[in-house]
């Protein structure tokens, strides 16, 4: 079974060398920005500026969309609904029968979809550019985590992979037998609710024998040493100011522009 997909394309590899905290750091200050505001001034900066550092962050745009397609899918369904639904204001642009479509909804759909891409960007490059290893002895070593969180954080990273081949196994096996082969909506559905079943009974299975063996091999009985040191480098002070200049003038922006809408004013 092929698993390219699973490994990132590659086009540069200079923030590759960053540590995981300074990266960790950089998508939580943007987070906290984009969550403090539903505009979609801010969300365009911080969605741009993110795009922009594809190519330091070694993810080529072909690779990108081929790992957030559904992403893409649920950012238009979410700005369509809110469009939708919003509050209508503003010169009316569309009426067609139940469809009313006013500048403020079209604005305020348009916000959520790009808040809900800008949002989910910074977890995926990390996911994409991080060693789950050097995550664990980044979170331990320089932010001294609980163990367990540092384990639990580990061995989910690690798994990532792993289900989704068990998710395309379980679908070639169901095929095989003829399973929800007629092609009805009906048997379709039935046969996402059984595969999705029999992927958590999987990953229930593989959860419990992966932590008896790190049980058995002493992890969480004491400290320990480390194999590997997590060092901080001028890089990752660079890593935490972009992420600090992103948020600062993407907040900035939104003020200027008059569309900053703080959620708890």
């Amino acid at each position: 079974m092929s698993t390219d997909y699973l490994t990132p394309v590659l086009t540069g590899k200079t923030l590759l060398r960053a540590n995981p905290v300074s990266k960790l750091f950089a998508a939580t200050v943007v987070t906290l920005a984009l969550m403090a505001s539903i505009d979609w001034v801010s969300a365009a900066v911080v969605l741009a500026c993110e795009l922009a550092l594809m190519p330091l962050l070694g993810i080529s745009a072909v690779g990108l969309a081929r790992r957030i397609w559904p992403l893409l899918i649920a950012a238009a369904i979410g700005a369509y609904g809110t469009a939708l639904l919003a509050e209508k204001t503003g010169r009316v642009l569309l009426d067609v029968g139940p469809l009313l479509f006013t500048e403020g909804s079209v604005a305020a759909g348009i916000a959520v979809g790009l808040r809900g891409l800008a949002l989910a960007l910074p977890g995926i490059f990390l996911l994409l550019t991080t060693d789950p290893t050097d995550l664990a002895d980044a979170l331990a070593q320089k932010l001294h985590l609980p163990h367990r969180f540092v384990l639990g954080a580990l061995a989910s990273l690690r798994l990532v992979g792993l289900l989704v081949e068990e998710w395309e196994a379980l679908g070639l096996a169901r095929h095989a037998r003829g399973i929800g082969s007629d092609g009805s909506i009906i048997a379709r559905t039935r046969n996402l609710l059984g595969q999705s079943f029999g992927l958590i009974v999987q990953a229930i299975r593989r959860a419990t024998r992966l932590a008896t063996a790190m049980e058995a091999r002493g992890f969480g009985g004491g400290p320990r040493t480390w194999a590997r040191e997590s060092t901080l480098a001028p890089l990752d002070a660079a890593v935490a100011v972009v992420g600090l200049l992103i948020a600062g003038g993407a907040v900035t922006a939104a003020v200027l522009a008059g569309t900053w809408n703080f959620i708890l004013s």
